[in-house]
């Protein structure tokens, strides 16, 4: 392809400065494309197989190399039928209230997450749903670039459009971090509770959900004023949630 870019009935010399630059984008183009089908794959293919990994956990596991050449990340799927319907709860409370009802984007809570961030000055509030956290989990790296929100724009839409709603959740509670190397329910339960994801409790449900925003620094400090008092919060709204 590159060297087509400079390949033709004419030589390379005599293409003028315009000629190149529309050849230099109709490359970019088509890698775009060709990104797409990529990612259009991939999420086709995970509609009936689990992914065994996600771009996020590969960054992760890169970074935790460089202290840890041979650790691994603490990671196991588990079937849905297999989480606990407190943490299912307690996750939807917590991130996504509206995640049954909405087609991938709830523009309340981004309203109402744009309007705190003003108000405070800076980025305190996301308003993501579960669906972007997925895509952003599942394919894009953790820097923030006009690029990567229109790229997590695009891939929730196919989530929504390819897969249904427990799908969508089944993945997300595999794949989210729980922890300094921690992914998924399984893997969380056995870190926190020394139990199995289908035997978490309404506390122990909570507290995880209440975790989710910064796993990392909860992994170490697990008994903040915060923490506590959000997971009395979550265990309260519990019972509202609408689990798919």
């Amino acid at each position: 392809m590159i060297a087509w870019l400079f390949n033709s009935h004419k030589s390379a010399t005599s293409l003028t400065f315009g000629g190149i630059l529309k050849r230099i984008i109709v490359v970019i183009m088509l890698y775009a494309i060709l990104y797409q089908v990529w990612i259009f794959l991939h999420i086709w293919w995970w509609v009936d197989h689990n992914p065994h990994s996600s771009a996020f956990m590969e960054e992760r596991l890169e970074v935790i190399h460089q202290d840890k050449p041979d650790a691994e990340l603490k990671y196991k799927w588990v079937d849905y039928a297999k989480i606990s319907i407190h943490l299912k709860r307690a996750v939807i409370a917590s991130e996504d209230a509206k995640f049954t009802m909405h087609e991938g984007f709830d523009w309340e809570g981004i309203e109402k997450a744009y309007e705190k961030n003003l108000k405070k000055g800076k980025i305190v509030a996301g308003g993501s749903t579960i669906s972007q956290q997925l895509a952003k989990n599942l394919f894009l790296s953790s820097k923030r670039t006009p690029w990567r929100k229109a790229q997590e724009v695009i891939i929730t839409l196919m989530l929504e459009k390819m897969m249904n709603k427990r799908r969508i959740f089944e993945i997300y509670l595999n794949v989210i971090e729980w922890g300094n190397g921690v992914f998924g329910a399984e893997a969380a339960a056995k870190y926190y509770f020394k139990t199995s994801a289908r035997y978490l409790g309404k506390q122990q449900a909570a507290k995880l959900a209440a975790m989710i925003p910064n796993p990392r620094f909860y992994d170490k400090h697990r008994s903040t004023r915060y923490l506590n008092k959000r997971t009395a919060t979550i265990q309260a709204r519990m019972r509202f949630a609408e689990v798919p």
